[in-house]
This record gives C-alpha cells, sequence and structure tokens, in this order.
C-alpha cells in the first residue's frame, strides 16, 4: 500500500515490491500513481500465491479512506485477514 501526494492509499500487487515502487515513482506505473506519484510505502503484506494476494487486493479497495488508513497504521494485515476469513463468504 503506497501513500500518494494527494494524501491517498494506493493498493497494488507485486512480486518485487521495490521494482513496483521505483516503476511508480518514476512514472511508469499505474495512471493513478502517474497523477499522484508515491511518496511512501506504508504497508507490505506477503501472501503465498497470487490468488490470495488479488483477493486480499480487491477487499482492501473496497474499504473506506479511513479503514484503509488504519490498517496502514497497524503494519499488518494479518488480524483483519483473518477476522475476513472468519465471515461467512456472502457472494454466493
Amino acid at each position: 500500500m503506497l501513500e500518494c501526494r494527494d494524501g491517498a492509499l494506493y493498493t497494488g500487487i507485486s512480486t518485487d515490491v521495490m521494482r513496483r515502487y521505483a516503476a511508480h515513482c518514476a512514472g511508469k506505473g499505474a495512471r493513478y500513481t502517474r497523477l499522484n506519484p508515491p511518496q511512501r510505502i506504508v504497508l507490505i503484506h506477503p501472501f503465498a500465491d497470487k490468488s490470495q494476494a488479488l483477493k486480499a487486493e480487491h477487499a482492501v479497495k473496497r474499504l473506506s479512506a479511513a479503514a484503509k488508513r488504519q490498517l496502514a497504521a497497524k503494519g499488518d494485515l494479518s488480524d483483519w485477514l483473518a477476522a475476513r476469513a472468519a465471515q461467512p463468504d456472502t457472494t454466493q
């Protein structure tokens, strides 16, 4: 998770976080970070596989800005992911 120049938190996935961060900083990342360059990395969380990372990314992107800031302040997604896993799946 990156904090951008406009104060927003940008969430994405990568197999090489520092390479991706450098690309964002150089204006070669996502359109959003080209317009609002990242100022710093606020959260990194490793995942066992791409599927888990994509699911978590999607869930984080649906959170309010305040909820994202709370996650970033904790510096770890483990408790949040465990709480999400304990909830019943209502999407089916």
